[in-house]
């Protein structure tokens, strides 16, 4: 009997097609004999076999891909037994007790019956795993593994050694020959006919025929029975365990065909695929990525298999093993730089099961995806999440769209933000509250958002998507200043070994405007990198960090936009528009990038079109719920175009707006004395004059301007009479020179605008500095 099983074990298929029939007769790592090994024993489901076993079911859970894994410590044979008829979840704490309440009769059976060595010892390592205490685990699980041989007791070892980042121990311990037997001194084989493991390891009888006589109120429990019992274990992390002993030859022979019955040895990862996915974690910790890679396989194994997919239901309720392969396969892309094959692995993993937030999180915070309606919005809203998750669907729905960017849709989030806190009682938890924050950002409302995020702060001491919101709005809120410096040095002092740390002494240096200082703490934080060159003036250095940053965050427009923010200041027109219509291609509602849109089509003498790119960028910035001061440079530029078309009315009044918003801005009092010198009001033209100079004295262009409209005033007959130097004169002065400043100053975005998004990308930024 043991020698089937063992024959069985070893010679599962290979990928070549031949029947494997020891460790050495291949050297591939690679996944497809997992999925032969699948699909050989769902079998059983072909009219050869119209009423699946014991040994069939058995053998699909070490393989399913659909199955998850449950780390939980043994519990007694009752409880189980217990949690099983009662059809709940057997990890449901409150149900087992009540379980046991009403089932007074299996509880006696199962107090009554005396745990071996092998069970205490198992509840020690769980335990101990539990309590993080690692060398205790591993001390009694190495113990355990001696005796049995099982391969359960070698996977739960091989987790405590990975939990101790002893990664290479872990390794080899799935990878190296495993026997298929216990040893023959073992002083437990003596035990094989009255007790059966409480992890899987159990008594060989004779084709199904033996019964065994149990405690308690001396019923009998058929071998069967103990093959249902044993293989709902919630400790088996899904495993072909050793109640293969009992299995049937004819039915091992169906599954695997002729086997050598001398072949004594395997690998674990070629048993199960919870430990392949193991050793590939273990392979991936040491930097051994091409090795991680072939272990996992270059793409989905089980994608074309038939019995896998997103409608394929999960098979026992966790998060499905093939979608953490896939979140994993994606890292390893990452690593090995190939982003756009790394996208497909985190949306396959997502499509796979919604449950896996990992995927979620590398496909947002990373930006793999276009904010649009096809890619970001449309993927997360079409997920299966009634046909996988059919109670929990909505909410799931609902807490990833909170997550999701806020350039288009802000109803439907602020929405799923307002269910989330009154449906489902989450108003102080800290993804909500990061939702909103990020809300409140992207509207440059900066001090609620910085108020969101310290109530944030005071939940947990370090945030990682929060903390760069928080960094970001001391750095653009003047009396915060002082925060951000004392919140970056207690980062350092607390924890230096993460980036948001040296993000926020980074920050702090560019508050500071100590730009040189400021860049040698954001390298390799590309974007941010790319501003502190962008505001000193250095626009190449600026171009080469934001075309870095758009190489590695495909998905996001913003290096782009900042592309063509430095080719507009360099005066580089084509390649400016070139990459300001590439940005956006890729996200259409962003005010900031039509703004830069529009200040193209002034440069251009498109001067109507960049009247209307204006008054889109200041509708999609929703004027009346951000912060009016960061658009205040759009109205300014919105005020030219109209003054270029000749509408002095619509100039003058958005000028008049600016002012509302900042009296001291002094581009817009020039402007303004221009619409009213136009207008043949030099006296109110003068006042406007002196008002800019007062606060920008040294601006040579207002001066002229200034010189003009008093030569104007004075040379004027009391009853009227012409321009010093006549018409002409006046008309090519006004174009040439006043107007050659305006455009220059709107170009650059008064430089204030072009600062103000300094920490726009920290999330991205952090990625790379961990990376």
């Amino acid at each position: 009997m043991e020698n089937n099983y063992n024959s069985m074990l070893s010679n599962i298929p290979s990928s070549s097609g031949r029947h494997r029939s020891s460790f050495s007769s291949t050297f591939s790592y690679g996944p497809q004999s997992l999925v032969n090994s699948f699909l050989a024993s769902t079998k059983s489901n072909s009219p050869l076999h119209s009423t699946p076993n014991a040994s069939t079911s058995i053998f699909s859970a070490a393989l399913d891909p659909n199955g998850s894994i449950f780390q939980a410590s043994p519990r007694t044979k009752a409880e189980v037994i217990a949690g099983r008829k009662a059809g709940r979840c057997p990890l449901s704490e409150s149900h087992n007790v009540s379980i046991l309440a009403e089932n007074d009769e299996v509880a006696a059976e199962g107090d009554s019956e005396e745990w071996t060595m092998l069970d205490r010892m198992r509840l020690w390592r769980h335990d101990a795993l539990m309590q993080h205490l690692y060398e205790t685990a591993a001390f009694w699980g190495d113990k355990i593994l001696s005796w049995t041989n099982n391969p359960n007791d070698a996977f739960w070892l091989a987790q405590t050694h990975f939990m101790m980042q002893q990664y290479s121990r872990a390794e080899r311990l799935l990878t190296r020959p495993f026997p298929l037997h216990p040893p023959l001194d073992s002083p437990f084989l003596s035990h094989q006919n009255d007790e059966i493991d409480n992890c899987g390891r159990g008594l060989a009888l004779a084709n199904g025929a033996s019964k065994a006589s149990r405690k308690g109120k001396g019923k009998e429990i058929t071998n069967q029975n103990h093959l249902h019992t044993q293989s709902q274990l919630i400790a088996d992390p899904m495993f072909m365990n050793s109640q293969f002993l009992d299995f049937q030859s004819e039915n091992l022979k169906y599954l695997m065909g002729d086997l050598d019955p001398d072949a004594d040895t395997s690998r674990l990862v070629d048993m199960s695929i919870a430990c392949r996915y193991l050793a590939a974690q273990c392979q991936v910790q040491q930097g051994k990525w091409m090795d991680a890679l072939e272990m996992l396989g270059e793409s989905n194994p089980f994608k074309n298999s038939g019995r896998s997919g997103p409608t394929v239901p999960n098979r026992d309720g966790g998060i499905k093993i093939e979608a953490s392969m896939c979140h994993l396969r994606g890292l390893l892309m990452l690593k090995l730089n190939r982003n756009d094959r790394a996208k497909e692995c985190f949306l396959e993993a997502l499509s796979l099961d919604v449950k896996c937030y990992d995927a979620f999180e590398q496909l947002i915070s990373g930006e793999l995806m276009r904010p649009d309606e096809v890619q970001e919005w449309g993927f997360i809203q079409g997920l299966l999440y009634t046909e996988q998750t059919p109670e929990d669907a909505e909410f799931i729905r609902l807490i990833y769209i909170i997550r999701l960017r806020k350039f288009k849709h802000m109803e439907e989030i602020s929405l799923a933000c307002a269910r989330l806190v009154d449906e489902y009682g989450l108003g102080e938890n800290i993804d909500v509250l990061f939702g909103f924050a990020d809300m409140l950002y992207s509207q440059y409302r900066w001090a609620d958002c910085y108020a969101v995020t310290s109530r944030i702060l005071e939940q947990v001491s370090v945030h990682a998507p929060t903390m760069p919101l928080h960094i970001a709005c001391m750095h653009h809120l003047p009396y915060l200043h002082s925060k951000l410096f004392m919140i970056a040095h207690e980062l350092v002092e607390r924890e230096p070994e993460i980036a948001i740390s040296w993000y926020a002494v980074a920050v702090w240096y560019l508050t500071s405007r100590k730009y040189g200082e400021a860049r040698k703490y954001f390298s390799p934080a590309w974007i941010a990198f790319g501003h502190a060159f962008a505001i000193e003036g250095e626009h190449d250095h600026a171009i080469t960090a934001y075309s870095t940053s758009s190489r590695l965050f495909q998905g996001s427009h913003l290096p782009l936009l900042y592309v063509g923010m430095e080719h507009l200041c360099l005066s580089q027109w084509d390649h400016a528009g070139d990459a300001l219509s590439a940005a956006f291609q890729m996200c259409d509602s962003d005010p900031l990038l039509i703004n830069e849109l529009g200040v193209m089509a002034y440069h251009r003498q498109d001067y109507a079109r960049a009247c209307v790119l204006f008054t889109e960028a200041l509708e999609y910035a929703q004027i009346d719920q951000s912060s009016k001061f960061v658009w205040a440079t759009t109205y300014v530029n919105l005020g030219s175009a109209c003054r270029k078309l000749g509408r002095l009315a619509e100039a003058k009044r958005h000028y008049l707006k600016v002012l509302e918003i900042d009296p001291r801005h002094s581009v817009a009092l020039a402007f303004l004395g221009m619409v009213h010198h136009l207008m043949d009001h030099p006296d109110q033209a003068i006042i406007r004059y002196h008002e800019a100079l007062s606060i920008d004295p040294l601006n040579m262009h207002t001066l002229e301007l200034l010189n003009m409209a008093l030569e104007t005033v004075t040379d004027s007959p009391p009853f009227g009479g012409s321009v010093p130097g006549g018409e002409e004169m006046w008309r090519k002065v006004m174009k040439d020179q006043p107007e050659a400043a305006g455009a220059k100053k709107e170009a650059t975005k008064d430089k204030k605008i072009h600062t103000q998004l300094t920490i726009e990308s920290g999330v991205r930024d952090i990625a790379m500095m961990d990376a």
